[in-house]
């Protein structure tokens, strides 16, 4: 089957699908974007990823003139259309086309974009009794990382750290605070204390992490949302990161140094449970 791409009102062959050049998402990183976990061919936390993505283009002032429920409608076209039942839905929101130009455009629509693309969410369920290990990198982003924007270049280059260090995600550290992973939400686990960034401009508030908070609450686990120095994840009992494409995964090695015992642990593991029995809820999906 084809892979295909939305792009302004039009289903179309992934290689044919394209912006104008001077789109200012491409030009500027003038653009927000959303991605969503696709299970048994439902989207995952559908609701919150819509409010997010309008939080965010008020942020930044830019208008899309598509409410909710035909964006909904197109979002479950596409997917259908690309008949992938586990996979990943990517939209992206540009301030529109036109002449190269710092200042907004007068009467420029935005542009709306999304893709899918196969995912296997399974190979999540492996990871959870192995661990992953993570690398630490300088906070250069700008102020505003609350915004979920395209202009990740400072991502990117964590992230390709990692992958050179062999490391599954890199944490970005600003000072000695680690904020959070280059595409992921930080945590540490402490005396059975649940230890995350606050939200804030500092770092992006996951959907994934606002729901590990109302879970672990709601089984009457301690969540304390505080900053956490580098020194007290090198001290913890036990650490995880938390994402859309990753729901919850233990960390078991920062920098090279063990974690706790340098295996998963048994808060991770209760967290873990409630996390993919919110997943089977939603979703019907189960590994």
């Amino acid at each position: 089957m084809p892979q295909l791409a939305y792009v302004n009102g039009r289903i179309q062959p992934l290689a044919d699908a394209s912006l104008h050049v001077e789109d200012r998402g491409t030009q500027f990183g003038d653009a927000i974007y959303e991605v969503c976990a696709v299970m048994n061919g439902q989207i995952l936390d559908w609701q919150p990823h819509l409010v997010r993505l309008r939080r965010n283009l008020a942020e930044l002032g830019i208008t899309l003139d598509m409410e909710n429920g035909p964006l909904t409608l197109q979002a479950r076209r596409l997917i259908a259309r690309n008949g992938h039942k586990q996979c990943i839905i990517y939209m992206q929101i540009s301030r529109g086309t036109a002449k190269r130009d710092h200042a907004f455009p007068g009467a420029a629509p935005a542009n709306l974009v999304m893709t899918v693309r196969r995912f296997d969410f399974a190979q999540r369920i492996k990871q959870l009794a192995t661990g992953i290990g993570v690398i630490t990198q300088p906070d250069n982003r700008w102020g505003r990382v609350d915004i979920k924007t395209t202009g990740l270049l400072p991502n990117v280059l964590a992230k390709q750290a990692a992958k050179q260090a062999g490391a599954f995600e890199a944490w970005m550290v600003s000072g000695d605070t680690v904020r959070e992973g280059s595409s992921t939400n930080a945590w540490i686990v402490k005396d059975g204390r649940i230890i995350t960034h606050p939200v804030g401009t500092a770092i992006l508030p996951g959907i994934a992490r606002s729901s590990l908070i109302h879970l672990a609450r709601a089984a009457q686990m301690l969540v304390e949302e505080r900053p956490f120095t580098l020194a007290e994840a090198l001290a913890a009992d036990e650490a995880f990161l938390t994402s859309t494409t990753a729901p919850i995964l233990p960390v078991v090695r920062i920098d090279g140094q063990a974690v706790g015992t340098g295996m998963p642990g048994p808060v991770v593991s209760r967290l873990a449970d409630l996390v993919w029995a919110e997943v089977a809820q939603q979703t019907g999906w189960r590994a």
